[in-house]
């Protein structure tokens, strides 16, 4: 009797534990696939970094199986690099500039989203008491500007309006922090950058904003994916989309309290990211052709500098669909709308 019961005990506890892993089968067969995306950004990605800081975009993303790798960068240029290398999925915004020169690498990338114009978030920047006051005095200056940066496209776009050339100054290719200590030390006579690093020092008694980008360089700012990323995964893209439109209505509706999140990450003061953020549009939109036509100019403007190996033809480059889910060229698309 007892060999009975126990062997009918048995019984039952395998029963139970097929159960148990034939519902667990069920339930993973019914579960998304765990993904990781990886995303790029750099110091000045505001929408993305207040999306890391609040955990918002890993709370949206989490019912489809995905989670988060974050990647920091000093520059848009390295950022589209990495892309390329497929190191990471997506990228943070970066300036119109940066993938003109990913796609004169033949990168496989397509632009998922804009930012509608900043012009004031970059600037020229000189000493207060120095003898620089109009673009033309930029001639036979020493100037430190990031390579590739949307303030690269501003200083030669400030040359060309002065009638001077890139070879009439002298250009140092620094990051914004090696480019502000340049600035500071005197090694330089003219930083050209973008913000926060304009709005780090825009205040400061020795330094004078000679000009922003008002009719020079109207400092759009895309945000790319991978080309196989976007493909095979068009709901993450279109979630992403929805997330980076909810920041930049956050962003824009609550000054203060964006400017008190960014402040223990970007180490600069609240005050100073109020004033940076109120010259960023932060206006979130799908990309379409009526809104695409400087990234040819900015195309032009490089190669004619020396800086591309070959013209560029931006309506080649790809850009997400939102409503056929699909990347598209200029010449394919018929609407980009992304609400």
């Amino acid at each position: 009797m007892t060999f009975s019961i126990f062997r009918w005990l048995a019984r039952s506890a395998l029963t139970s534990l097929l159960a148990v892993s034939a519902a667990h089968a069920q339930t993973s067969a019914n579960s998304p696939a765990p993904l990781k995306l990886r995303i790029g950004y750099q110091k000045s990605s505001t929408l993305i970094t207040i999306l890391k800081a609040r955990g918002s975009l890993e709370q949206a993303l989490a019912p489809l199986g995905v989670s988060i790798s974050w990647n920091e960068f000093a520059s848009g240029l390295p950022l589209t690099e990495a892309l390329n290398a497929d190191a990471v999925d997506l990228s943070a915004d970066v300036a119109d500039t940066v993938p003109v020169f990913a796609q004169a690498a033949r990168a496989r990338f397509v632009y998922i989203a804009q930012e509608a114009p900043s012009p004031g978030a970059q600037a020229i920047i000189v000493k207060r008491d120095g003898p620089l006051h109009t673009l033309a005095d930029l001639k036979g200056q020493r100037i430190a500007v990031t390579k590739a940066a949307g303030s690269h496209y501003l200083l030669l776009a400030a040359l060309a309006k002065a009638g001077l050339a890139p070879a009439d100054v002298r250009i140092s290719y620094l990051t914004p922090a090696d480019g502000r200590a340049a600035f500071e030390r005197g090694s330089v006579d003219v930083w050209v950058t973008w913000d926060p690093y304009v709005a780090s020092v825009d205040k400061a008694p020795d330094v004078r904003v000679l000009a922003n980008g008002e009719g020079l360089a109207s400092y759009q700012r895309y945000y790319l994916a991978s080309s196989s990323f976007a493909a095979a995964h068009p709901d993450v893209i279109d979630t992403v989309f929805a997330q980076l439109k909810s920041a930049g209505v956050w962003v824009r509706a609550h000054p203060d309290d964006a400017a008190k999140l960014l402040a223990p990450i970007w180490g600069l003061d609240a005050a100073t990211i109020e004033r940076a953020n109120a010259r960023r549009s932060y206006a979130v939109r799908a990309v379409d052709t009526q809104n695409f036509g400087e990234q040819q100019k900015i195309a032009d403007t490089f190669y004619r500098a020396g800086l591309l190996p070959a013209p560029v033809d931006t309506a080649a480059a790809q850009h997400w669909n939102f409503s056929t889910k699909r990347a598209e060229t200029a010449a394919t698309s018929t609407t980009a709308s992304g609400g």
